[in-house]
């Protein structure tokens, strides 16, 4: 019996559900994958899948089986890309995570033409705005919005920085005044990130001073276009990035405040970083990747 192959096929039918639907995904005969699995159980002297005329589940034995069995299979997935990655042109799976707006409207844009300049590359970019665990959720490179600070762990490249703008409709502004130093929008509603602690501050820094404003609204979110949705809908006043909102302002839909100041969501830095694990130094998947965010960066918009 050829071990990894038993491995792949259980998995497949755990994940699956069903041994018809695992040997789609395989391409072999129901009757093969059934063959491998009832020949894996009996190597093992252990019931792992529990099987009815209707679904086929995973029993305690092939619960815990499973999990060594997945982990086992995406470890030599990784060795094996690992060691093909190293020729010369990029190939094999990429795994990146990229936060949504970003990945949506400077990243997503561009795959096709990065997908057709390296086509052994298998992409998969998954967006999300949380701070994600590389060796958890198996990731060879995380893009974040903020200073990122290298550690023994984890490799951080800073790839360029934006700005970030205060900016309201010009409907909110006839409607509630408009705020002409940091210190007035103390009165006015800000729209917010969600973030850190209930209280946040805005830092504005200017003349060579920094200023801290304490800012309060109705409204927070944890996705910046929803921000910018409510922002163009009258709803206040919000701190958001340029690559977000700079053809909002050109359009004459968002006014910008405050432009003579830098500012910043409490002291954070407006850095674009490079996440990924010491292991992918020389990654040519990774490397290409990085490149290709990093000319974004540096792009006009």
């Amino acid at each position: 019996m050829d071990k990894f192959a038993a491995l792949r096929a259980f998995v497949e039918v755990a994940e699956s559900g069903g041994f018809s639907s695992a040997a789609r995904r395989m391409e072999l005969a129901t009757s093969s994958v059934v063959r491998t699995v009832d020949a894996l159980e009996e190597s093992l002297g252990a019931v792992l899948l529990n099987r009815t005329t209707r679904r086929v589940t995973l029993s305690d034995a092939g619960i815990a089986y499973y999990e060594k069995a997945k982990k086992l299979l995406e470890d030599l997935a990784d060795a094996d890309s690992l060691v093909s990655d190293r020729g010369e042109e990029p190939s094999g799976p990429l795994r990146v995570s990229v936060p949504v707006a970003y990945g949506t409207r400077c990243i997503a844009p561009h795959i096709g033409a990065f997908l057709s300049q390296y086509p052994k590359l298998d992409l998969d970019m998954r967006l999300t705005d949380d701070l994600v665990d590389l060796v958890r959720e198996r990731i060879d490179v995380a893009i974040r919005l903020g200073e990122a600070s290298p550690t023994a762990d984890v490799v951080a490249r800073n790839m360029g920085e934006f700005r970030r703008y205060v900016v309201a409709s010009h409907e909110y502004l006839a409607r509630c005044g408009t705020p002409l130093s940091p210190d007035e929008l103390s009165n006015h509603r800000c729209v917010r990130f969600s973030y850190g602690g209930d209280q946040q501050f805005w830092s504005f820094s200017g003349s060579g001073e920094t200023t801290q404003v304490v800012v309060t609204g109705q409204m927070k979110s944890n996705n910046s276009e929803v921000l910018r949705a409510a922002v163009l809908d009258g709803a206040g006043i919000a701190l958001l990035p340029d690559w977000l909102i700079e053809a909002d302002i050109q359009s004459g839909n968002l006014r910008r405040l405050f432009e003579d100041y830098e500012v910043a969501p409490n002291n954070a830095r407006s850095v674009i970083s490079a996440l990924y694990l010491p292991n992918q130094r020389g990654s040519k998947r990774v490397g290409a990747f990085v490149e290709l965010v990093s000319s974004l960066v540096s792009r006009p918009m």
